[in-house]
């Protein structure tokens, strides 16, 4: 049997399952913030820089764990993730302090939600596809992690509001071991000989030269300042929509249909855009995107704050919420190939986090500052329209079709 007809399909499916697990636990967070900051008296900005430190952190692991499943294969790196994450969890409920927090949410958590995360998942994909699949690939992996924030985010705050925040959090800990035979299916495969062939046609060029091209190329930088403005708007949202919700009167099942509503509706969107990758330029796809936030955020600022407005808002973000990774791992897929994928779009997903940090920790001092999210708002707006124009730059061959044969 070849490997390819040990079926994509089987990599797919392991892969997307594992990144359910762990963006379910990463994107259903904020629905924590208001019981633990009633419960241990941490007050709403210190849980927010234990939460932006954790995107920070979530981030700065992926080129680490993408460099070394790059060069050794993704098990050992998933299951490393799968126990790091189900153990930060587990641990939160004992934190007392922002200290506490900091490090079983801030590093535990988030590193180990880091290891099973795109990076990872998408680059040990890659290598096994063919060219003309991976745009859809990464869609359908990405997919799953909206997944998971709609399955997650109704059942965790079921299980904050019958059990209490701590049940919640360990119930998020069982689950999240369910990642560690998933990581077997996508153990690295014996090269074929078309693959070998293709590493012997491109040059076999260390992980330190394609840094340093990657490096000097203008357009690899304005894919990282796109996706730092997309880490400082789905941070934000990520962590303080309970919050805003909250300000508007609104029970916390509204909060929780609302993260729901973005998964799903991210589902949609991860797929679309991984299916135009294959028609469209990307960096068009990703500038539309970005563009759509800034209108869609300046229509709900003037709508009425009730339930209705909050799931329309919801759903029409989650169509754009995290389906700009396909492009963005693609464009980089596109400029130096799948070799170091994991590394290079580890390093932009760095960059994302470093916007999410930003994002999370910013969001709370508004807060705590203002009383109001309002300013928030107004430079996410600003910092959207940013990113759109970032992308235009970008260097991109038109995606070349292949015309249909009888």
């Amino acid at each position: 049997m070849t490997t390819t007809s040990r079926t994509p399909w089987a990599l797919l499916l392991a892969a997307a399952a594992t990144l359910m697990i762990t963006m379910g636990a990463r994107q259903t967070t904020g629905l924590f913030v208001a019981p633990i900051h009633e419960s241990t008296g941490v007050g709403i900005a210190a849980i927010s820089f234990a939460l932006a430190v954790g995107q920070f952190t979530w981030g700065a692991v992926q080129p680490v764990f993408g460099a070394i499943a790059d060069k050794r294969g993704s098990t050992g790196v998933l299951v490393l993730g799968a126990v790091l994450l189900a153990v930060g969890l587990a641990l939160t409920p004992w934190m007392k302090s922002q200290w506490g927090l900091m490090f079983t949410l801030g590093l535990l958590t988030a590193a180990g939600a880091g290891a099973g995360s795109f990076s990872i998942l998408i680059g040990a994909t890659a290598q096994q596809m063919a060219p003309e699949k991976r745009s859809f690939a990464a869609g359908f992996i990405n997919a799953g992690g909206s997944m998971g924030q709609f399955v997650f985010a109704p059942l965790v705050q079921m299980m904050i509001s019958v059990a209490g925040w701590a049940t919640a959090m360990y119930g998020l800990a069982l689950a999240s071991l369910a990642a560690i035979p998933l990581a077997w299916p996508l153990r690295r495969r014996p090269a074929s000989a078309s693959g070998a062939a293709a590493a012997s046609a491109t040059g076999d060029i260390s992980l330190g030269e394609q840094l340093r091209i990657a490096l000097r190329d203008r357009s690899y930088w304005m894919l990282h300042l796109g996706f730092f403005t997309c880490g400082v708007h789905i941070a934000f949202l990520v962590t303080h929509l309970p919050g805003e919700i909250a300000l508007c009167g609104l029970p916390a099942s509204v909060s929780a249909a609302s993260i729901a509503l973005i998964g799903l509706f991210n589902v949609a969107g991860s797929l679309a855009a991984g299916a135009l990758g294959q028609r469209f330029r990307m960096k068009w796809i990703l500038a539309v995107m970005y563009a759509s936030r800034a209108v869609m955020i300046a229509i709900y600022l003037v709508s009425p704050p009730t339930p209705l407005t909050f799931y329309v808002f919801a759903a029409a973000l989650g169509f754009t919420w995290l389906a700009t990774v396909p492009p963005t791992a693609g464009l980089v897929g596109k400029l130096f190939g799948p070799r170091y994928l994991g590394t290079l779009f580890g390093l932009t997903l760095l960059s994302h986090q470093l916007g999410g940090f930003f994002g999370a920790w910013l969001g709370g001092v508004v807060m705590e500052r203002f009383g109001n999210y309002s300013l928030m708002w107004y430079g996410d707006m600003a910092l959207a329209l940013l990113a759109a124009a970032a992308n235009l730059p970008i260097r991109e061959n038109a995606p070349r079709l292949k015309l249909a044969t009888a």
